[in-house]
Formats: C-alpha cells, sequence, structure tokens
C-alpha cells in the first residue's frame, strides 16, 4: 500500500496547474527538439538551466525530465522521414523506418515508433516507482570491469546487428573506436591524434558525425544519381495507422524492447543508447513470420522495439539518479545541476525528505508520455506531407538545418566544415555498401570503454585477471565469446547471408 499512498502524493503535485503547464511545455520543447536534427535534449537543457532558477524546484525538474523524454519521441520523426536521427539513440530507427517511409509506410512507422514509446514510457515509470531501490542494488554490482565487459558485448553485438559482410562490420567498429580517441587524454590532459588543430582538442562530436554520415552522405548519393533513380519517395502514402498484421508483429516486439530498455537503464552508461541498440539486435535474432519484410528493408519490429526500448532505457534511467544521486548520461548531469541550483542533494535522501518532488516528478512521466501520445499521433499527417515536398527543395532545408543545428551546439563553423567532411566519408560508405550504425556505436562507446579499462587496471594495480575473476564481468565476456562463436559458425553464416542480402 505505501506505493499506491506515495503515488496519490505524486499526483496530487503533478496535476497542479503549473505543473501540468510545465510538463506540456517541456514535452513539446522535446519533441521539437528532436525533430530537429542536431539540436538534442543535452543543449537544449543546458541552455535553459539558468532559467529553472526562477521556477519552483518540481516544476523545473518536472520541465527537464519532459525535455528527455519527449526527444525520444521526437528523434525517430526525422529518422523515419528523412533518413536523419534527431536523437543518437535514433540511430537504430533509421535502418528500417527510413525504408519503411520509400515504400509509402511512414504513417505505420510513426505509429509503431509512438505506440512503442507510450507503453514503454509508461511501463518504464511504473518500474521507476515500484522497484528503484532494489534495482539500485544490481546497479551497485558494477564496477568498472563489469561497465568494460558490458561494453565489449554492446560492440560484438553490434557486429551481429550490422548486415552484410562482417569484416565491413569490424572495420567501422574499428573505425568508430579510433575516431573516438580524438581529443584531450582523460587521465594526463594530454591532446591526442589532434595534430596541432585547437578544435579537436574536445574531440570530434556525435552530433557531426551522424549528421554527416547519415544525413549528407544520403544527399550526395543521391545527387550523384540521375532524377529517376533517386531514393526519394516515389511510392503512395497508403494509410497513416498500422493494420492488423502490422499490430501483430511489432506487439511483441515492443514488449520485448520494453523490458530490455527497463534494464539497461538503470546502468550509469547504458540508458536509452544502448538499449535501442541491443533490441534491435535481439529482433535481428528473432524468425521471420512468414511473409515478413528482411530487416533493413522495411521491417516493422526494427522501429518499435529500439523505440520502445529508448524510451523505457530514457525512464528507467532516473533510477541511479533519484535513489542513489549517481547521474547515468550527460541529461542526468544536467539534471543534477538543477538539483543542485534548488538546494536539493541528489541521492537516498530525496526519497525521505522531499517525497512531493521525489513522487510528484515520477507521477509527472505518466502524464507527459500521455501528452505526448496526444500530441504525436494526430501529428503524423502533417509530418507524412514532409514527403509531398519535391527532392530539389527538401535537400537544402535538410542541409540548412543540418547546418544550424550543429553550430548551434558549439557556436563554432569549424564543425559545419567537419560535417561535409563526414558526408563525403558517408557517401564513401554507401557506394561501398558499409553500414554507418556499427561505427556509431563504436565511437559512443570507445571513450567509455577506454575509461572503464583504465580505472578497472588502475583499481587492480595492472592485473588483467580482474577481468575474469569477478563473476559478472567473467559472465559478460563468455556472453561476448559465445556470441562470437556462434556468429562464427558455417551454418549460421550460411543463414546470415540469406537474411542480409547486400544490394
Amino acid at each position: 500500500m505505501d506505493l499506491v499512498s506515495n503515488l496519490s502524493i505524486g499526483f496530487g503535485v503533478a496535476f497542479t496547474p503549473i505543473n501540468l503547464l510545465y510538463s506540456f511545455i517541456g514535452v513539446f520543447l522535446g519533441t521539437v527538439i528532436g525533430v530537429l536534427p542536431g539540436i538534442g535534449p543535452v543543449a537544449t537543457i543546458a541552455m535553459l538551466l539558468p532559467a529553472t532558477y526562477a521556477l519552483p524546484p518540481v516544476s523545473a525538474l518536472i520541465m527537464i525530465a519532459g525535455i528527455y523524454y519527449g526527444s525520444q519521441y521526437g528523434g525517430s520523426t526525422t529518422a523515419i522521414l528523412v533518413n536523419l536521427p534527431g536523437e543518437s539513440s535514433s540511430v537504430v530507427t533509421v535502418i528500417d523506418g527510413y525504408q519503411m517511409a520509400r515504400k509509402g509506410r511512414a504513417g505505420p512507422a510513426l505509429a509503431a515508433a509512438g505506440i512503442g514509446s507510450f507503453f514503454a514510457g509508461c511501463v518504464g515509470t511504473l518500474i521507476l516507482a515500484a522497484f528503484a531501490v532494489p534495482l539500485t542494488e544490481v546497479a551497485f554490482k558494477f564496477g568498472p570491469a563489469e561497465y568494460f565487459s558490458l561494453m565489449v558485448l554492446g560492440l560484438i553485438g553490434a557486429v551481429v546487428l550490422a548486415s552484410g559482410s562482417l569484416i565491413k562490420a569490424i572495420g567501422m567498429i574499428v573505425l568508430g573506436l579510433l575516431l573516438g580517441l580524438i581529443g584531450t587524454d582523460v587521465n594526463s590532459g594530454v591532446a591526442r591524434y589532434s595534430f596541432d588543430v585547437p578544435e579537436l582538442t574536445d574531440g570530434i562530436g556525435f552530433i557531426v558525425i551522424a549528421m554527416g554520415v547519415f544525413g549528407y552522405g544520403e544527399i550526395i548519393s543521391n545527387l550523384g544519381k540521375h532524377a529517376d533513380e533517386r531514393q526519394v519517395f516515389t511510392a503512395k502514402v497508403t494509410g497513416l495507422f498500422p493494420t492488423k498484421e502490422d499490430f501483430k508483429n511489432m506487439t511483441p516486439a515492443i514488449l520485448r524492447g520494453t523490458a530490455l530498455g527497463s534494464v539497461l537503464g538503470i546502468l550509469p552508461g547504458g540508458g536509452a543508447l544502448l538499449s535501442a541498440f541491443a533490441a534491435y539486435t535481439i529482433e535481428k535474432r528473432t524468425k521471420l513470420r512468414a511473409g515478413e519484410v528482411p530487416f533493413g528493408k522495411g521491417n516493422i519490429r526494427g522501429v518499435a522495439a529500439p523505440e520502445a526500448a529508448n524510451n523505457a532505457g530514457a525512464q528507467t534511467s532516473f533510477i541511479p539518479l533519484l535513489t542513489l544521486g549517481i547521474p547515468g548520461n550527460a541529461v542526468m548531469a544536467l539534471m543534477v545541476g538543477a538539483m543542485t541550483i534548488h538546494n536539493i542533494q541528489p541521492g537516498p535522501q530525496v526519497m525521505t525528505s522531499n517525497p512531493q518532488l521525489f513522487w510528484g516528478l515520477i507521477a509527472s512521466m505518466w502524464i507527459g508520455n500521455a501528452m505526448l501520445i496526444i500530441l504525436n499521433l494526430p501529428l503524423i499527417g502533417i509530418w507524412i506531407k514532409l514527403l509531398t515536398v519535391p527532392y530539389r527543395w527538401l535537400f537544402p532545408a535538410i542541409v540548412l538545418f543540418c547546418a544550424i543545428g550543429v553550430y548551434s551546439t558549439n557556436n563554432n563553423t569549424w564543425d559545419i566544415w567537419m560535417v561535409a567532411i563526414f558526408g563525403v566519408v558517408g557517401y564513401i560508405f554507401i557506394k561501398l555498401g558499409m553500414e554507418p550504425a556499427p561505427l556509431l556505436l563504436g565511437f559512443i562507446l570507445g571513450p567509455m570503454m577506454e575509461e572503464n579499462l583504465r580505472r578497472a587496471l588502475l583499481l587492480s594495480r595492472g592485473d588483467w585477471s580482474v577481468f575474469v575473476s569477478r563473476p559478472l564481468s567473467a559472465g559478460l565476456l563468455a556472453a561476448a565469446l559465445l556470441l562470437v562463436v556462434i556468429v562464427a559458425l558455417p551454418s549460421i553464416k550460411a543463414k546470415r547471408a540469406e537474411a542480409f542480402v547486400e544490394d
């Protein structure tokens, strides 16, 4: 009964007019910045943080939380319609979502993303409310060695995830890891691989690579073809909502994605991104039903599962913050900043000393998710109208939005030139038939892997056996090794070649 009484306190706080208003502002801003590629929740929250001084503490945190999970919704829109992941966690949504849009099925793809996100968001919030304290004990068991092993497993999963050649997938991951090394060494403070270019001392931004490789690369590829051959939306948009068959395919995918995202979201550094990649990997390993579209060709499960996973992960990533005071990602670090501004010490004492804030924030997430589904599903028709815009007008608009988005993150023209360079790189990848998604995962996980590897070796005084002597780390490495063995088996190789026929 404690949960019921706590939630009644929370809904009492969340349903006040001022908190409803700031919840709406948060989810609306989140959707908009998710749709506009390149801006992202971190930059938006960072810009709005000074404005939270004047707000009541609960309202400020409700608005920031709304921006975060609202951006997970919005990021899928541009991923599906124009092959641009508005958010890093929407990178995998691009693979099947964009193919569905090209076949005239943008409506069902957007609806699947919206429904999956809403269901997962509600379940993630329920888990946050019911299991916040016991679930943090799982996160406590993860030290640097376990995080390193988990990320190794994530990268092996990315090889399995990639369509086409295994060698190409491994090459893309290695390239991503190498790009992640550019910048300042965390331990020594020495610039690495910056070639005396001041702008490279902070490393290359994720947004720069994602927009260049996915957005500009696709545009250059299309402009290099005759007008009749361009990969644009020639198919008529047939229906705005999923069919009965679509629901039959995507319902188990949403359930699997929600379960996976809820677990991975708790782990600091996991959150929405790792959840989306892991969910897509699992869907690819799940047998196709009779008559189902192959993955990479517009399978609705490839949209529903990662979108459900990234929203569940976004909700449960609040668990370590609210119960331990540990920010799991950049957005949670900004939440800590907002709490500090209002003289609130994040950690276990928030639940006892400020229950109105703790439970009010949790209750606001249910309200925010309901607002998002009401806000987004009617807008599907409006987003679809983007597809009727002639390509000669659409591509300059995409280039312009990308340039504005990239410039706004650092106010630096260098980033715009970098996007152009990665656009050419993306075009080369398309020509060579190389999947860019593993590159991005390698780029994101690389610095985190290096940090945890060095931390684990420092704590063990240089003893490499720490990775196999700790049971959880050894189990994760064993799972990674098993995955490598399974993928290398001749029978699996043959089936994989059938599933991923390269164009």
